[in-house]
């Protein structure tokens, strides 16, 4: 049985969390984000987090801003081995002088949790949360829930990202992630009514919400096939509109994908790359009857927001640990000799995973999930 916190717990001032990454690795951890605001309602809980590795990946702050679910960040560079910026950080948590550290970060080994807690303790915070010091805390479970549908294939799959998170911090309390609040963004009005604007080129007509963008080269499809998809879709959902998302480097992409619908349909298309912020893209993913892309922040974006993806991945994890929470989607993965490579630039097997995945694959998968009978013209 977990352990409940006691009054003295829920009336500590100072919770730093620590959460590395950025869009898709925020996302995933929103449940248990939620749960500390539960278990620390009147502390100030602060963020610790990197800069984002590229103009491609949004900052943590992006996502978690006007949510009420941490007040502050303390940032610094991935994997620095600088010691001016290290110690830089060490005295600001240790002026800032925080009561319980909840560790949340992406597995990256024993010793790398034991160094980065021991970390903490030089910082001067007494108690420690889910770091992640043995093999069970670090790794997903396999087969945590049961078969899953991946693409045509039932086959087992390892606990999602979300689930080991909350496994790990369990003593703070049940994390609910199926509960649709555990994933709440709080979007506000303003950025409903950015959507509501960017969305009215495409009138009343219902949308399929695109992200071909990746910021890794093992995770991409591939513009040929993006293209080859988009010339069909036309046919087979005639009273549809696109909206195209991603970050501003991907517009130029995003365009010469979108000539593949423009080449088939004379219905219209948007290209939202770089005019929305993560939190509006998420407003206009809601209003998405079906996301397609790629193994990618927007994805999880899209998941985040109830909105059912049809998503390509590549096998560089294991099935199920990246995968879009929810039962509603649905997933192209392919079984290779390689799987789990975890390699982020794939030469020598040439992609052979993702690859190897086709354009009609990816149709028939969105027709399940959105039958072209159950279209129709009007609002959403």
């Amino acid at each position: 049985m977990t352990p409940n916190l006691s009054r003295a717990d829920k009336s500590l001032k100072r919770v730093l969390i620590y959460r590395t990454g950025s869009l898709g690795d925020t996302i995933v951890a929103l449940p248990s984000f939620h749960l500390v605001a539960r278990a620390f309602p009147h502390a100030e809980r602060r963020l610790l987090t990197s800069f984002p590795p590229n103009e491609k990946a949004p900052p943590a702050s992006s996502i978690l801003e006007n949510t009420g679910l941490v007040n502050g960040f303390f940032r610094y560079t991935l994997r620095t081995r600088s010691l001016c910026q290290l110690l830089r950080l060490w005295w600001q948590i240790v002026r800032w002088r925080p009561q319980v550290l909840i560790y949340l970060n992406p597995s990256s080994g024993i010793s790398d949790a034991r160094r980065n807690a021991a970390f903490f303790r030089i910082c001067g915070i007494p108690r420690l949360i889910g770091v992640p010091v043995t093999e069970d805390m670090q790794f997903s479970r396999s087969n945590a829930l049961g078969p899953c549908l991946v693409g045509d294939v039932l086959g087992a799959t390892f606990e999602h990202e979300c689930s080991r998170l909350a496994r790990n911090v369990g003593v703070l309390g049940d994390a609910h992630l199926d509960d649709p609040a555990s994933w709440d963004l709080k979007l506000t009005s303003a950025e409903h009514a950015r959507a509501t604007e960017v969305l009215k080129p495409l009138g009343n007509r219902r949308f399929i919400a695109v992200s071909c963008g990746t910021k890794i080269q093992a995770k991409d499809w591939g513009l040929t096939n993006w293209r080859s998809l988009l010339a069909r879709l036309p046919e087979v959902y005639p009273m549809y509109a696109l909206a195209i998302c991603g970050a501003a480097v991907e517009s130029q992409q995003s365009e010469l994908i979108a000539a593949g619908w423009r080449d088939s349909s004379k219905n219209p298309i948007v290209n939202l790359c770089g005019m929305l912020t993560p939190r509006e893209s998420a407003a206009v993913l809601m209003r998405a009857t079906v996301f397609l892309g790629h193994d990618s922040g927007p994805m999880h974006l899209a998941a985040a927001v109830r909105t059912p993806c049809v998503a390509v991945f590549s096998a560089r994890r294991l099935p199920g640990i990246w995968f879009p929470y929810g039962n509603q989607h649905r997933i192209l993965y392919h079984h290779v000799d390689c799987e789990d490579c975890q390699l982020e630039t794939c030469i020598d097997q040439n992609k052979k995973c993702i690859l190897s995945i086709t354009v009609d694959e990816v149709l028939a998968q969105l027709v399940s999930v959105q039958p072209p009978s159950q279209l129709e013209f009007g609002s959403n």
